[in-house]
């Protein structure tokens, strides 16, 4: 049997039997990816730089042919493994990954086998910004009108170990970094949604261009009877259309798809999305039913009606649209304290995410920003502080890149620096007046003081609530 002629994936795991396999980076996905292989008998090995596995080793102690490896050297010891399925942050061209493949071993990911054995129909979202409360409505929508639904992906549920348990007859809704996309190279989902394409990650990718292309794998390998969906109103997107080969539809803040011979496609008239497929245009929703604020979580309601637009009614769409309080960490409320808002906006990972957050708002906020530098630009930052801030404080390594900005465009809000989120939290808190809005959105990650945003977000959660 060939590496990979399999039915399923349980001939997938047989074969990962006679191998020696190698987990590399014991994160939420990976973890339950090594003890799903260790339950299932394969000879497995979880590698991580972190050794504070102590539930992890009580767990294999019944699984013999389970082992950890782990400290700061333990990607030095990967000779000899003929599978190796990395986590989604690693890069694939690591030298001890290129020295593993000229050996003869397999490089792979939880989430590239997962798609390859999954015979559910699958709708999936990436992109700069939105892709997590597009997946989330599009889970919902399908949710609330009776599907059984399995929502996964990078946003934060692993589904491999699941495959056993989703019915052909099941959706899954995944949200899709452009790490995870990387790693495709035969089959794109069913049903694909790009929201929009801005810099990101650029100090994971090569450069931008290689970003838009691991983008586009979303559609890359899709039949010709699939669906991809697009931003008309982005740049890259836009262009993207050029090469899709599916069917692809259009979202548009801007555009109309009114006309006889429009494109297919979901458009903004009269204070509602209407939807164009095939010449039959339908009023879907009105933009007042919307619980969520902000015009991004418009386009996000245009591009999760498109991808259910077949499979869920109108009264499904409204009811969703009036009860759906959004995603935590995305413009979250937290609390009033002496009349002064908070809000949690810690998903908030670049300048471009930080701008529709703030467009959320009809007045100027304190805003709190800064953290790991991805080595994007942060050029747009200026224009919408002169636009939308009255005070900011920053921490973290991009400090310096939004002072740069705040420079270059003659900022005139108040400003400070802060070494902790506490103290971040006290200088926003010291500048409000009563009816003031803060909000923490850092316009980058997390990494250089936190595990990630939802950690950051927790915190600056915890400290607001004991004001």
């Amino acid at each position: 049997m060939k590496k990979n002629d399999f039915k399923n994936h349980n001939e997938y795991i047989e074969y990962l039997k006679t191998m020696k396999v190698a987990v590399v980076g014991l994160g939420i996905g990976n973890i339950n990816l090594f003890k799903h292989l260790a339950k299932k008998g394969v000879h497995v090995t979880g590698f991580d730089k972190n050794d504070d596995f102590t539930d992890l080793r009580k767990y294999i102690e019944e699984y013999p042919h389970a082992s950890l490896i782990t400290g700061p050297d333990y990607l030095d010891k990967l000779a000899g493994y003929d599978v190796i399925f990395k986590t989604q942050s690693m890069k694939r061209d690591l030298p001890q990954f290129l020295d593993a493949i000229k050996s003869g071993a397999t490089l792979t990911s939880e989430m590239w086998e997962f798609i390859k054995y999954c015979n559910a129909k699958i709708i999936a979202v990436t992109g700069s910004s939105g892709k997590t409360t597009t997946t989330t409505l599009i889970g919902e929508l399908l949710k609330q009108q009776g599907y059984k639904v399995w929502v996964g992906g990078n946003i934060g549920t692993p589904l491999f170990h699941r495959l056993d348990d989703i019915d052909v007859n099941d959706y899954v809704v995944l949200e899709l970094a452009s790490c995870q996309l990387q790693m495709f190279c035969n089959k794109s989902p069913n049903i694909s949604v790009i929201t929009n394409i801005t810099p990101n990650h650029l100090d994971f990718h090569d450069d931008y261009d290689e970003y838009i292309y691991c983008k586009s794998i979303i559609f890359k390998y899709q039949k010709s009877d699939d669906i991809i969906i697009l931003n008309q109103d982005n740049d890259i997107t836009r262009q993207l259309r050029e090469s899709v080969q599916s069917k692809a539809y259009m979202f548009s803040m801007t555009e109309k798809y009114d006309k006889e011979n429009s494109i297919n496609g979901a458009y903004l008239h009269d204070n509602a999305i209407y939807v164009n497929i095939d010449k039959n245009i339908k009023r879907m929703l009105d933009v007042n039913d919307i619980k969520i604020p902000g015009r991004h979580n418009i386009e996000n309601y245009m591009a999760a009606i498109l991808a259910t637009y077949s499979l869920v009614e109108q009264a499904t769409v409204k009811h969703v649209a009036t009860t759906f309080n959004g995603v935590e960490h995305r413009v979250e409320y937290v609390r009033t304290v002496n009349g002064v808002r908070f809000y949690n906006d810690s998903i908030g990972t670049t300048p471009s995410r930080t701008v529709a957050s703030l467009h959320c708002f009809d007045k100027k906020v304190i805003l709190i920003a800064g953290g790991y530098d991805k080595n994007i630009s942060y050029d747009i930052m200026g224009p919408l502080i002169n636009e939308k801030v009255k005070g900011l404080v920053l921490m973290g390594q991009t400090k310096e890149k939004i002072k740069q900005a705040y420079t270059d465009y003659s900022c005139t809000a108040t400003l400070c620096e802060a070494s902790t989120m506490e103290e971040a939290v006290r200088k926003a808190f010291n500048m409000a007046k009563e009816g003031d809005i803060i909000i923490l959105s850092p316009a980058s990650a997390a990494f250089d003081m936190f595990k990630n945003f939802e950690v950051k977000g927790n915190i600056y959660k915890q400290i607001v609530n004991s004001l």
